[in-house]
């Protein structure tokens, strides 16, 4: 485990020691590796993306099925210091437009999304306009078919690996 990730641990979100495999994770984010992420509710799964985001330049992009989730997300991230925003159906369209212009201009670590904002035209154009680090699909276990009710978007996430095969995307779910 470098050094810096865990100075970002200590320093930015006060823990004191990596959990379980985090550190492992971690190294493999940063190292630009695909990668399927099983851990236990509560397991710290957020952190092994975060903290990679923070590491150097660029933006993560991650992939959340729940407003709710990205709101929670949104604002632990903020109290914390964390230049981050989130795209989702009940971001107005005048705020899209300067969030899209400030992560042009590199003012966001972490954008958090909804699948169906995401894999929408106007963003998959936007991704060609800046820097990113890495995609995370959060709740991954979202991916798969559940019915009727499913959520289709999710299948169009093999979209954003064809259309930015240069970056590395990790799945993370407590639900297999």
């Amino acid at each position: 485990m470098t050094d810096s990730s865990l100075k970002i641990l200590r320093d930015v979100f006060g823990y004191q020691r990596f959990r379980g495999d985090q550190a492992a994770i971690i190294e493999a984010v940063l190292a630009g590796r695909d990668a399927l992420v099983l851990m236990p509710t509560g397991g710290g799964k957020s952190l092994c993306y975060q903290i990679p985001a923070l590491h150097r330049r660029g933006v993560g992009i991650v992939v959340s099925p729940l407003i709710s989730l990205m709101k929670d997300q949104v604002d632990a991230l903020r109290s914390v210091g964390v230049p981050c925003a989130v795209l989702h159906s009940g971001v107005p369209a005048s705020e899209r437009g300067e969030i899209h212009r400030r992560a042009r201009a590199g003012g966001y670590r972490i954008l958090l999304g909804s699948p169906e904002r995401l894999v929408t035209g106007p963003f998959l154009s936007f991704l060609d306009e800046i820097w990113l680090r890495a995609f995370a699909v959060d709740e991954a276990h979202c991916i798969s078919h559940w019915g009727h009710d499913f959520r289709p978007e999710y299948r169009m996430l093999g979209e954003l690996r064809r259309r930015r095969p240069d970056v590395p995307i990790q799945a993370f779910t407590a639900t297999a």
